[in-house]
């Protein structure tokens, strides 16, 4: 099975004041506008966020680090995980695990509940709707007694392109 060590991109820099309106998300929006449930608003955030609107596909935080590193922002590591849970439970990013455990994340472009194809050797995603999948998860939820069911659901394979 393939890594995450290939899901890589890149960008450049601007610089801005740290905190509250000043701090940028890239897109002309501000870091407040894009994550309003974060309490401390960040330029470090911004750029992580940013970043994750430049690029495709899922990637590692330190990879996403890496990235960040390469276009000369001053993010530490600590602060690419922190950003990305707090845009996880935002629910401004999607976050999936590897079989083998490594956690990665991406921007997707679409605000519903879907599901994704990816690819374990170049990381292509391609986001899907899954009404049986809702259906099945929704009917072994209630036949056990659950309620306020959540759940995620990713199919990894080999797209066409790797395949050839």
């Amino acid at each position: 099975m393939g890594t995450a060590s290939a899901w890589t991109g890149g960008g450049g820099k601007q610089r801005r004041p740290p905190g509250g309106a000043g701090a940028t998300s890239g897109d002309g929006g501000t870091v407040t506008q894009a994550m309003p449930n974060v309490t401390r608003n960040t330029r470090q955030r911004g750029e992580v966020l940013a970043l994750l609107r430049e690029v495709d596909g899922f990637h590692t935080a330190q990879q996403l680090h890496q990235m960040l590193v390469a276009r000369k922002a001053r993010v530490g590591l600590t602060t690419v995980y922190r950003t990305l849970q707090l845009l996880v439970d935002a629910q401004e990013i999607d976050s999936t695990r590897l079989p083998g455990g490594e956690q990665l994340f991406r921007r997707c472009s679409q605000s519903r509940h879907h599901h994704h194809l990816v690819c374990r050797r170049c990381g292509s995603t391609v986001e899907v709707a899954g009404p049986a999948v809702e259906r099945w998860a929704d009917q072994v939820a209630a036949q056990h007694g659950f309620t306020e069911v959540g759940h995620t659901f990713e199919i990894f394979g080999t797209c066409a392109e790797c395949a050839r």
